[in-house]
């Protein structure tokens, strides 16, 4: 569509098609057909918000009732683009929005927020009969394949299909989850358009570690509790956080190793690995710890004597055995050191169909606000744009505030 085109469009009798059919792109299409918009959604599911649902199994949560000052900053690099959309749509307006479709939220213990039943079920019934109630047409199984001419091509049920539209929103999801829907197919589609964007990359995700077949078979699925994480940041700075995580057969995942994946990616990206350290017992004092090991056990084994001073015992002792030779463990200043500063080698991300998310996807170089600016009249949001955040409601936030967005610029655009 040209410029020409756009200026003259009534956005009263404009139809504008979605492409997507996950959180940012049913905020867009809502915000559209509010506006008096013919909205056209398209999703190659049989359903939409299938990725919505299956992260809500756990319980939904939406959004972060954190101050928004500290909120904003769970986006790194990307907060300053990101701002304005947060600024208009953040935390308080994503719960207002979800007390608008009937349904009253709550504040967990740890500051997430979820709806009272806690279920994503319910909210998706009500928001997709608020929009059907708009006019929101919806049309399932439909695979977008790119352009042909002017037009944009799909493959439906029936076979290729050639959708003519005054605008164009892409909300197609990263490339994690790929049975869902998000297989980051249209990354090659824009490119060849001359879209700047930055290879799908796992986020939020678990990292492959050479463990021992013992250590392996032996504590595969045990979760470390209370322990702390240290590491290198991406810009050189120490990072620090204190939770727990989740051994697995061949790695680490869980929310901990999580909460630190875009550092640990980074530097496997620039070294080849990623070193972490652990703290055992980050309620213990180093002081504490050495006086504990080096107090006199009798008969007593090194593992029984770390049982009774320490309470160390299952995978905490494993990983123990597993990262320190017998000379350090044997020797009571290394292994008190090992206890609060134990090393961890990560080789590798899990892979990106294993993620919550994904980073990468179109560049902010590459955006006009919402709109690709090579080519003009098509707008994304959510996903698709290379930023990501930590679980805990801040995903969910910013796709739907970037759907929001989407919405706005559209409808500059046909004005």
């Amino acid at each position: 569509m040209t410029q020409q085109a756009a200026q003259t469009a009534n956005p009263v009798r404009a139809r504008v098609a979605v492409i997507g059919g996950g959180p940012a792109g049913l905020m867009a299409a809502q915000q559209l057909a509010l506006a008096g918009v013919q909205v056209d959604l398209y999703d190659a599911m049989p359903s939409v918000g299938r990725k919505f649902l299956l992260a809500g199994r756990g319980g939904m949560n939406i959004t972060h009732a954190e101050p928004y000052s500290q909120f904003v900053t769970r986006y790194g690099a990307s907060t300053a683009p990101l701002l304005p959309m947060l600024d208009a749509f953040g935390p308080q307006a994503v719960r207002d929005w979800v007390r608008g479709l009937g349904l009253e939220t709550f504040v967990g213990s740890s500051g997430r927020v979820f709806p009272t039943d806690m279920k994503a079920a319910p909210l998706l019934r009500a928001w997709l009969h608020r929009l059907r109630e708009a006019g929101v047409q919806f049309h399932m199984r439909h695979r977008w394949l790119g352009w042909r001419g002017d037009a944009l091509l799909l493959q439906g049920p029936q076979g290729d299909v050639l959708v003519q539209a005054d605008a164009v929103v892409l909300a197609l999801g990263g490339g994690s989850w790929a049975r869902l829907g998000s297989d980051g197919s249209w990354l090659p589609l824009l490119a060849a358009r001359g879209v700047a964007v930055a290879p799908l990359q796992a986020a939020n995700c678990g990292f492959d570690v050479d463990w021992s077949a013992h250590f392996s078979e032996r504590h595969a699925g045990e979760p470390l509790t209370t322990v702390a994480i240290s590491a290198r940041g991406a810009d050189g700075h120490s990072l620090y956080k204190q939770g727990q995580f989740v051994v697995t057969a061949g790695g680490v995942e869980g929310s901990l190793i999580y909460a630190l994946s875009a550092a640990l990616r980074e530097q496997i990206n620039a070294d080849g690995h990623a070193a972490i350290y652990l703290d055992l017992l980050p309620d213990f004092s180093a002081e504490r710890v050495a006086a504990e090991v080096q107090r006199p056990r009798g008969a007593r084994s090194m593992a029984s004597h770390l049982q009774s001073r320490l309470g160390i015992k299952g995978v905490k002792a494993g990983l123990l055995r597993e990262c320190l030779s017998k000379e350090q463990y044997a020797d009571g200043e290394q292994l008190a050191q090992a206890i609060k500063h134990l090393p961890l080698r990560l080789l590798r991300p899990r892979p990106i169909d294993e993620a919550i998310s994904s980073a990468g996807g179109v560049r902010w170089d590459a955006l006009e606000g919402c709109m690709l600016a090579a080519v003009p009249g098509v707008f994304v949001a959510g996903e698709m744009v290379d930023w990501e955040a930590p679980t805990g409601g801040y995903l969910l936030t910013a796709c739907l505030a970037g759907g929001q967005a989407a919405a706005r610029d559209v409808l500059r655009w046909l004005v």
